[in-house]
This record gives C-alpha cells, sequence and structure tokens, in this order.
C-alpha cells in the first residue's frame, strides 16, 4: 500500500480563477502564466483549467512543446525570449511568440528574418522599470522601440507589445503605491506606439491594480488560487487548485514536560495527543515551519508541534478527540491556504507551491 500523501489538482478551480480574472479586468486579453510546469501543479493536470485563457506564458522552451503536444492553439509567449539559434529554430517551428529584453536579441531577429520564416512571430518589448532583472533601461528604452518597429514594418512582423514587470505591486498598501503606479503607467504610455498594445500586470498588478494592466495581463500565482498580497486570495475570489494532504499514521499519548521532535523543540503544557502525520520536508513540506503551522483534521485546526523531518511531521491534536489513525491532514488547500502555511515559514506560496518532491504522488479532480 503507497504513503496516503498526495496532491490534487483542480483544473476547474484554475477555470474559475481564470474568469474571476477577467471579470476584475474588464476588456484586457488574459495570458496566465505556467512556467515551473503550472507553478508545480502539472501542465498536463491544468490544461483543462487553461481553455478561457486568451495566450499562455511560458519560460522553458520545452514546456511549450508539451503544450502544443496536450492540443493548446492559441498563442504562446516565451518570457526570457529565446537563448540560442536552436531555441530560435525550436521557437518558430511551435508557433511561438516571446519577449526581447537586450540588444543580442534583437540582432538576433535581424538574423532571422533573411530565412524569411513562415511563422512570424508576435515580440513582446521588455522594458525594465524598477525590477533591474530584465528589461530596457529607460535610456535605451527610446532607441530599442523605434528599432523594433521599424524592423516589424519592414518585414512586416505582427505589431509588437510593450512590456514590463512591476517590481512593488504586492505592497501591503497598494493605494499608497498607486500614485506611483501611475507614473510609472503614464511614463510607459508616452514610450508605447499607437499601434502598439501593452503588456503591464502579473499578479500582483492585475489584483491590486487593474485600471493599468495594459492590454494583455499576466497572472501567475492568482490563476492557481495564491495570492501576491497584500490580501487572501479568497478576499479576491479565488479559489486554491491544489489540495496537499496526507493521513495520521500514529498517536502519541503525551505528558505535561514531554518534548516531542528531533531537538526536542516541542514541549507539552499539558497532557495530550500528538499525531504523527505522513509528510515531511523529503515531500516537500518546509522543514522549517515553526511550531504552531496550522493543518486542518476532522473540521478543526491542528497546530505542528515539533521539527519537520523527513519523512514524518507531529501535529497536537489534544482538541480533536476524533483525530485517529487513518485521519485524513490537509497540509493546504481547501481549509488551509498555502500562503498562511508559506507566511508562518516565512517564505510565499510561490516557493511551497513549486517545491512538493517527485516522489508525492498527484491527481487531478
Amino acid at each position: 500500500m503507497p504513503r496516503p500523501i498526495r496532491a490534487v489538482v483542480r483544473p476547474a478551480a484554475i477555470s474559475a480563477n481564470i474568469n474571476r480574472i477577467k471579470e476584475l479586468l474588464g476588456n484586457v486579453a488574459v495570458m496566465p502564466v505556467v512556467k515551473a510546469n503550472g507553478y508545480g501543479h502539472g501542465l498536463e493536470r491544468i490544461i483543462d483549467g487553461l481553455r478561457e485563457a486568451d495566450a499562455l506564458a511560458i519560460l522553458e522552451i520545452e514546456g511549450a512543446t508539451r503544450l502544443r503536444h496536450l492540443g493548446w492553439n492559441k498563442p504562446i509567449v516565451l518570457l526570457e525570449g529565446c537563448f540560442d539559434q536552436a531555441d530560435l529554430l525550436k521557437a518558430l517551428e511551435l508557433r511561438c511568440d516571446w519577449v526581447v529584453h537586450n540588444h543580442k536579441q534583437l540582432d538576433d531577429l535581424e538574423v532571422l528574418a533573411k530565412q524569411a520564416p513562415a511563422h512570424k512571430p508576435r515580440i513582446f518589448l521588455k522594458l525594465n522599470t524598477g525590477m533591474n532583472r530584465l528589461g530596457f533601461q529607460s535610456a535605451q528604452a527610446q532607441a530599442a522601440i523605434q528599432r523594433l518597429d521599424e524592423f516589424t514594418l519592414k518585414h512586416q512582423w505582427p505589431t509588437p507589445v510593450l512590456m514590463t514587470h512591476f517590481a512593488n505591486a504586492d505592497e501591503a498598501e497598494p493605494r499608497v503605491r498607486l500614485p506611483f503606479a501611475q507614473h510609472q503607467h503614464q511614463a510607459l504610455m508616452g514610450l508605447k506606439p499607437a499601434h502598439w498594445q501593452s503588456s503591464l500586470a502579473n499578479s500582483a498588478g492585475s489584483l491590486n491594480f487593474p485600471m493599468l494592466a495594459g492590454d494583455i495581463a499576466r497572472p501567475g500565482i492568482a490563476i492557481y488560487g495564491a495570492t501576491p498580497g497584500p490580501d487572501a486570495a479568497a478576499n479576491y475570489g479565488l479559489k486554491p487548485a491544489m489540495i496537499f494532504s496526507s493521513e495520521i499514521i500514529a498517536i502519541q499519548e503525551v505528558k505535561q514536560g514531554d518534548r516531542v521532535g528531533y531537538g526536542s523543540r516541542w514541549e507539552a503544557s499539558n497532557s495530550g495527543r500528538i499525531a504523527v502525520v505522513a509528510c515531511g520536508y523529503a515531500d516537500g513540506y518546509p522543514r522549517h515551519a515553526p511550531d504552531g503551522t496550522p493543518t486542518y483534521v476532522e473540521g478543526h485546526v491542528a497546530p505542528v508541534a515539533g521539527r519537520v523531518s523527513m519523512d514524518m511531521m507531529t501535529i497536537d491534536v489534544s482538541q480533536i478527540p476524533n483525530a485517529n489513525v487513518g485521519s485524513t491532514v490537509e497540509l493546504w488547500g481547501g481549509h488551509i491556504p498555502v500562503d498562511v502555511v508559506a507566511d508562518r515559514c516565512g517564505t510565499i506560496g510561490y516557493e511551497l507551491l513549486c517545491a512538493i518532491a517527485p516522489r508525492v504522488p498527484f491527481f487531478k479532480a
């Protein structure tokens, strides 16, 4: 019999989240981000929930190949562009569009155009507006825009898209950030040729500043039912797309003063019951989860009690008399948002969703 741990992916929740984001954005195209194997959910498991999207954005050319094999016929955009000639040729074969964020990638387009490719990609020109990762700096922006505009007109390629990635759209007080975001938006619109479109908002921008999203939004974490902040996902009307759960495999009776786990970190303040759960850091649950991190058992919250081990973790079920061997333990999902677990662990929901280990079996609801 296999261990009872499992991750259940719900494509219907992804579909509902995409539609919710569309409601918030209004007349804006939605291009969900499905990099990192759909933020750990699995492209094959989520594809049915993506049908209402207008396009998909991904990092890996291998992922784009899988999407085409799964029957996705709408646009696919490569978020970091193409890295070498082989990438360029594969992207053309897959009918991908892609991001250009430096001068070498602009040069590559000139070489590519000489081959008269059958597929003429739509280029997303990325500007650096403060993230300082990818994109043309403000001093280079106008020249890069003009060069790409002249190139696409000359070779009759699709009209480009001006793109950026806001660094602070997930700040704790979005209303405080709004004037600065509006200033950035105005500056970008001043650079954008009138016939171009724009793609400005990630999940945080789409949820907190939908009026500044541009023509094509790029929600990532939000389509999986988690949130970049500051509000809880449920407050935005989002539904969790992953339920990560296991079962209790043993119960230990403890007396006041007894300690639990490596390092004897947790100490019983009274007599009680400790449940051992078949999940550990080798399954992707964070080893550094502190005491008190919530799980959900038999209709109640059960806090982590003691250090997470490689294959097991311990939770306090002293106040849950119905909790016994075989009881299901939700680690995150419908009752315990992944963002709550992440916050207790000093990280973000993105990391937890992407970190579930290969040995954990996945199922599609």
